[in-house]
């Protein structure tokens, strides 16, 4: 058995007020988007992103970067939900006890549980939606907008994504439903019209919609307000600087006649930087990792070794927030190339170039530093545990 996921993308951001579209707006540091692919991860085998060609290359983009732990293609929308839907269905091979889930891409704050209440209740009833009990009186009206019937509330929830089907009922569903010309209101609705039972499982109010500006800062409210762990770590690193070496600081080379001597390219600052990371994980440090022992690391860019660092602790269940980088040389001076090296850090660990900060400091000519035998820098790392 296999789980697959439909990510439906295709929204606009008319009602949300921004001419790009909603799921590739940042939000606390990451798109919105990404947040909901990254959702899934350790629960599907396979994702399909539905979006349209206006936003594709963007789309992308944005997800081929990322560290996932599942395979992601890409299909283009049809002209309603419906439609996005079965393109989504159809790009999978499903065998007979496969579950596919369908995902509002714009619902990017649902947690693990409802994932995991998803997944559990398909094996069971087959057919599931997550869904929260409305806390609202809602009234039935006719065209004149007048009151005929007040609904027993008690009986009433709204429903969430992701929805969940055996895959195979699903699909011979969507297809029957374009032939016989029936539309839906959303997935669930094509398996009752067809006589399939439909449970409810547990949802989350935190599983909302980002549709409007109000959406969106409620959004930004939640995560800022989340209890998932942080973790801190610390990381130091020094090299001595002599001729014939080229001289690496965060991924750029800088034009000096001096470079640092080490085993690989010497790149205190990225040697720090993974450092900290590693400790904020309790995962050892880069000698433990890749030691100057090991050939293979042997002039080795350091950039390659952060991505590798960085898709350890992923692994490892934690994801880098921000990080602040120290570099401390006598000479030359680093200002004019600290914005190309927070963007080369931020490529690497996959976040936002706001949640980089880099700095250069000297010693005013004290200590190894300020005699120009040498280069160190500090590093200070926050990472957060996914589940």
């Amino acid at each position: 058995m296999k789980v697959y996921t439909v990510m439906l993308a295709g929204g606009s951001g008319t009602r949300m007020k921004t001419p790009i579209n909603k799921t590739l707006i940042p939000l606390c540091g990451k798109t919105v988007i990404r947040r909901s692919v990254e959702a899934f991860s350790g629960f599907t085998d396979e994702m399909v992103v539905v979006c349209y060609p206006d936003s594709m290359s963007d789309m992308i983009r944005e997800i081929t970067k990322l560290t996932l732990s599942f395979p992601v293609r890409f299909v283009t929308g049809g002209d309603t939900r419906q439609q996005s839907v079965q393109k989504g269905l159809l790009a999978f091979q499903f065998e007979a006890d496969d579950i596919v889930l369908i995902h509002d891409a714009a619902r990017c704050l649902v947690s693990s549980e409802v994932i995991e209440n998803v997944i559990t209740g398909v094996k069971s009833a087959g057919s599931v939606v997550p869904g929260i009990p409305v806390s609202s009186t809602y009234k039935f009206c006719d065209d004149q907008q007048f009151i005929t019937e007040t609904p027993d509330r008690t009986h009433l929830f709204e429903i969430q994504t992701p929805q969940g089907f055996s895959a195979s009922d699903l699909l011979t569903v969507s297809l029957k439903a374009s032939k016989d010309g029936f539309l839906g209101t959303d997935d669930a609705s094509l398996m009752e019209y067809y006589g399939f039972p439909v449970q409810i499982v547990p949802g989350s109010r935190n599983n909302l919609k980002l549709t409007t500006q109000d959406d969106l800062i409620a959004a930004n409210i939640i995560l800022k307000g989340n209890n998932k762990p942080m973790r801190v770590g610390m990381g130091y690193d020094v090299h001595r600087l002599v001729e014939g070496r080229k001289l690496i600081l965060c991924g750029i080379e800088i034009p000096w006649p001096l470079g640092l001597l080490g085993h690989s390219d010497a790149d205190v600052a990225l040697h720090a930087l993974m450092d900290a990371m590693l400790g904020a994980c309790g995962m050892g440090d880069i000698g433990q990792h890749f030691p100057d022992t090991d050939d293979r690391f042997k002039g080795v860019s350091s950039l390659l070794l952060l991505k590798e660092t960085n898709r350890l602790i992923n692994a490892a269940g934690f994801t880098v927030y921000n990080a602040d980088i120290t570099i401390v040389a006598q000479k030359p001076k680093l200002l004019p190339y600290i914005p190309q090296m927070k963007h080369v850090v931020a490529g690497c660990l996959d976040i936002e170039e706001s949640f980089v900060n880099v700095k250069a400091t000297t010693t005013e000519k004290l200590g190894f530093e300020g005699r120009e035998e040498g280069i160190s820098s500090y590093a200070v790392c926050l990472v957060e545990q996914k589940h």
